[in-house]
């Protein structure tokens, strides 16, 4: 899945950032102490020689480093310090995108969640929950991520692990619809495929919501328009966009027919219901 090698790579860099500026901070006064025990135990050796016992004179030209002591040393505690704190930016940015993005949660989750998971040897009680998903994905082509999770019950963690597995081994295909991650099998026609990756919704659905209860008699167009309160353009629009679809069909040969649905819009406005009706359950 795009994005998992990217997550796993900034996920690392940021751990690792964290670490090393730990380990510097707490290094840094630890050195202090060593060299405050070698000053009091009277081990000058190893401290820096003053100017007297250097034998230089007083007229003699101090050697000025840029920055001086102070400096260096407030370059030791900048490093260490920014380090722990773009690794925690780091990592916070990716909780409050996985908080605020479907998409991005699934594909931390299988970032991080997937290689512990992998580790565990794969028992029957895997292949329960994996038939599992694939049997609602059949029933239910087209679910959102968060809503298959709660129609199982399943975690997160193992919901991401199974179907990363499934669609790593061809059963299952999954595509981004805006904040959220959608699944199906894979056994999908091409044309089936297309109905569930572009549902029906707005002004469309309507007209098929409309026409699904008048039956084979079907409805003329103005009555469609009295019902939904729309232009005639804009019906002629949309009627014309289902009618290429295949979702809506003449009632008659007459020149201004009554329109009704087709055996493909009934079965795609059945099916937007279903996904419709399980997306508010969860």
């Amino acid at each position: 899945m795009d994005g998992v090698s990217a997550v796993r790579a900034y996920t690392l860099i940021a751990v690792l950032a964290l670490l090393a500026g730990g380990w510097m901070l707490n290094e840094a006064p630890t050195q202090e102490i060593e060299d405050d025990k070698q000053f009091l135990s009277g081990d000058t050796d190893a401290l820096p020689a003053s100017t007297e016992e250097q034998g230089g004179d007083d007229d003699s030209p101090e050697l000025r480093r840029g920055g001086g002591e102070e400096e260096s040393d407030g370059f030791a505690y900048d490093l260490p310090t920014s380090l722990v704190a773009g690794g925690g930016a780091a990592l916070g940015s990716l909780a409050l995108g996985s908080f605020l993005f479907e998409a991005m949660r699934v594909t931390v989750l299988i970032a991080l969640a997937t290689p512990l998971l992998a580790r565990m040897k794969a028992n029957r009680d895997d292949m329960l929950t994996r038939g599992r998903i694939l049997g609602y994905l059949e029933a239910n082509a087209g679910i959102h991520f968060s809503a298959l999770r709660d129609a199982l019950g399943l975690a997160n963690g193992v919901s991401a692990y199974h179907l990363h597995t499934l669609e790593g081994q061809g059963e299952v295909i999954s595509w981004r619809d805006g904040k959220l991650r959608r699944y199906a099998v894979s056994s999908l026609t091409k044309e089936e495929l297309s109905r569930i990756r572009n549902p029906i919704a707005g002004t469309r659905l309507a007209i098929l919501e409309v026409l699904s209860d008048s039956g084979q008699l079907g409805l003329k167009g103005s009555e469609i328009r009295t019902k939904l309160q729309i232009s005639r353009q804009l019906l002629s629009h949309h009627l014309s966009e289902l009618r290429s679809s295949e979702l809506v069909e003449a009632a008659s040969d007459s020149r201004r027919p009554n329109w009704r649905l087709s055996s493909v819009g009934l079965a795609a406005l059945i099916n937007s219901r279903d996904v419709a009706r399980l997306e508010a359950a969860g």
